[in-house]
């Protein structure tokens, strides 16, 4: 099967303050373990053997003046070896006129899309951004709205209280695609935290220009756990469609608690039931349509 991985991280561990400096609190738990360089080599001999063909750098956080230069240097990489295909860089959507950092990004060839992660969580060991309700900013939605000049989609990031803001925010932002990471968040499992995230996830499956992304889904648990995975991927199937899903590894994030080989079997096992060309979709095509690859 061919694959694209819309989701992965390559670093230097010297570019990352949260890697770098004193270990500082993460959704995803205790990280000793890549706390060091993680080069694209590395990355790329994980991936042989897999069937995946193309993949999508996701920003990691680099200091917010040195945004340009992450970009700049996926794309070097880019030009040195052929991969990543394409890049997800960061521009801060608070600020008065985003334009400006776009103009610069769009230079760079292999930049398709922006992340600026807007997770809240009343744990703050969980939050991320400044405030639960950037969604709804007039500033943060006339940046996004910007991005439909570009032809750049948006890597949503949100915790299931956020959902409604963030349809309103796609509603308000018609010609941008969004793309909903690791399949919208779920940190609570208990029944109700599930019913919430379901109830969230119809809400955002009912706006045409959001995709979700099958990425992340062991974050909250630490651990890759088929049968979990294969619940969060029917589930997500069944509001958004295999037309409107995409597969993405996060590594080397989920590298803490397993293998690629092993993560990427969890997710062919929980779509073993669809026909082949709605796993082609999921697994390759939507991907090259969102990023453009």
């Amino acid at each position: 099967m061919r694959i694209v991985d819309s989701h992965f991280h390559t670093w230097r561990q010297a570019d990352l303050p949260w890697l770098s400096g004193p270990m500082q609190p993460r959704i995803f738990g205790p990280y000793e373990a890549i706390r060091r360089d993680y080069p694209l080599a590395e990355y790329r001999a994980e991936i042989a053997g897999t069937g995946v063909e193309k993949s999508v750098y996701v920003q990691a956080n680099w200091p917010v003046d040195r945004a340009f230069e992450e970009a700049a240097w996926i794309e070097s990489l880019g030009q040195e070896t052929g991969w990543p295909h394409a890049t997800v860089a960061f521009t801060d959507m608070n600020v008065p006129d985003a334009r400006p950092m776009l103009d610069r990004l769009a230079r760079l060839p292999r930049v398709r899309g922006i992340r600026q992660q807007f997770h809240w969580h009343e744990n703050p060991l969980y939050r991320f951004a400044g405030r639960a309700d950037l969604c709804a900013d007039p500033t943060v939605r006339r940046n996004i709205a910007r991005l439909g000049d570009y032809a750049f989609s948006f890597d949503l990031q949100i915790f299931p209280p956020q959902m409604a803001g963030a349809a309103e925010l796609a509603a308000a932002c018609p010609r941008v695609t969004f793309v909903l990471q690791h399949a919208g968040m779920l940190e609570d499992i208990s029944p109700a935290g599930r019913a919430a995230w379901r109830a969230g996830m119809e809400q955002l499956a009912g706006c045409p220009n959001i995709v979700a992304k099958l990425s992340g889904l062991g974050t909250f648990i630490h651990r890759n756990d088929p049968d979990h995975v294969g619940w969060l991927v029917r589930e997500t199937l069944a509001m958004f469609g295999p037309g409107r899903c995409l597969w993405g590894s996060n590594f080397p994030i989920e590298k803490l608690w397993t293998g690629y080989a092993p993560l990427l079997a969890a997710y062919l096992r929980a779509t073993d039931s669809l026909d082949e060309a709605a796993r082609r979709a999921l697994f390759f095509d939507n991907a090259c349509r969102v990023y453009r690859l």
